[in-house]
């Protein structure tokens, strides 16, 4: 099967190219490397026959009409997008292009090339999203695929609209889709502005680790790799048409997150005084800041046979041990526009 991988230099993406290649899938990588993206994500692939790298934007329709007449995929992984909610809140307009747009273009140059080749139900488009469109949970539930649509920030209203626009591309014209919502991802390769390399890079630093408001705020967290897996679980056995939500089974508030980092850190790089909790300071809290996060990830559990296969702490202890053994790659990422300053403030 070749796939064509969008966003596949990012964080995310690059975990499902690595993966992909290893698996023996043959992987079109296509992205504008933007900001956020990076080669060296993808470095330990590049010079493997099963993989082609092209750089090009989503919402270059003429660009991505080469892409499908030139690589004809099997299949196309959409995870191209604006991501991140403090630089959603700070400049929408971005998130609304390529987010929504970007699917749009995305959609109908997968329309235009799966017509022309006679419809093949083979094909697959899959669309890969946020549990964040579902809006924000109180202390109890969970998301199902089922949860009303609730998006709170430019980012998540974004996703939702591209979610939207896919399902509606196949009850209207009969393309073959799957969409999928995760939770929090973490892992290798996460790009220094979220909050979890966030805390390490500013632990190992010295300086102030933030945590917004109380630290209350309760996510579900997702190891990148376990996540790849899942993906590649959907693209090749899920049912058309079914969306299915992916999660990691690992709930905590962001302060105990930020606290078990900083208990990971004091035992494998000890601060000369004291533990990295010291560093740690509650600052002005997101606006619009959803309160707690929850997938219940039954439905690719039973119809797939998936389950996430690393727990929040070996995860944790996994990443903060690529952050220490891989200093020249963050590193490289700190000038770039917005990292290491507070975004989001605007509202």
């Amino acid at each position: 099967m070749k796939l064509l991988v969008t966003g596949g230099a990012g964080f995310i993406g690059s975990a499902v190219v690595r993966l992909a290649v290893a698996r023996g899938f043959h992987v079109v990588n296509l992205d504008a490397l933007t900001y956020a993206a990076c080669l060296d994500n993808v470095s330990s692939v590049a010079d493997s026959p099963l993989y082609a790298f092209e750089q090009a934007d989503i919402r270059d329709r003429a660009a991505l009409d080469r892409v499908f007449a030139e690589h004809q995929p099997d299949a196309v992984m959409h995870l191209a997008a604006e991501s991140h909610v403090d630089r959603s809140i700070d400049g929408p307009g971005d998130f609304i292009e390529t987010n929504i747009n970007g699917t749009y273009n995305m959609l109908e140059a997968a329309r235009a090339y799966w017509v022309a080749r006679g419809r093949p139900e083979s094909f697959r488009f899959h669309h890969i999203s946020t549990d964040e469109v579902f809006g924000s949970l109180g202390p109890e539930g969970m998301f199902t695929e089922e949860t009303p649509y609730d998006p709170r920030s430019p980012y998540s209203s974004s996703k939702a609209a591209s979610d939207h626009l896919v399902r509606a591309w196949h009850e209207t014209y009969g393309l073959p889709v799957l969409v999928t919502n995760c939770s929090n991802n973490y892992g290798p390769y996460h790009f220094p502005e979220k909050l979890i390399p966030v805390v390490i890079l500013n632990a190992l630093a010295g300086k102030a680790i933030p945590v917004y408001g109380k630290g209350e705020n309760i996510r579900d967290w997702l190891y990148v790799e376990d996540h790849a897996d899942a993906l590649l679980t959907v693209i090749t056995k899920g049912k058309v048409g079914r969306s299915y939500n992916v999660g990691g089974e690992n709930e905590r508030t962001n302060l105990e997150l930020v606290r078990t980092i900083c208990a990971i850190l004091d035992e494998k790089r000890p601060r000369e005084n004291g533990s990295y909790a010291d560093l740690i300071t509650f600052v002005t809290d997101r606006p619009g800041h959803d309160l707690r996060y929850a997938i219940d990830p039954a439905r690719i559990g039973a119809e797939l046979g998936w389950r996430p296969s690393v727990s929040v702490e070996e995860g944790l202890a996994k990443t903060v041990q690529w952050y220490l053994d891989n200093e020249a790659w963050w590193q490289a990422l700190q000038s770039r526009k917005g990292v290491g300053q507070r975004l989001g403030v605007k509202a």
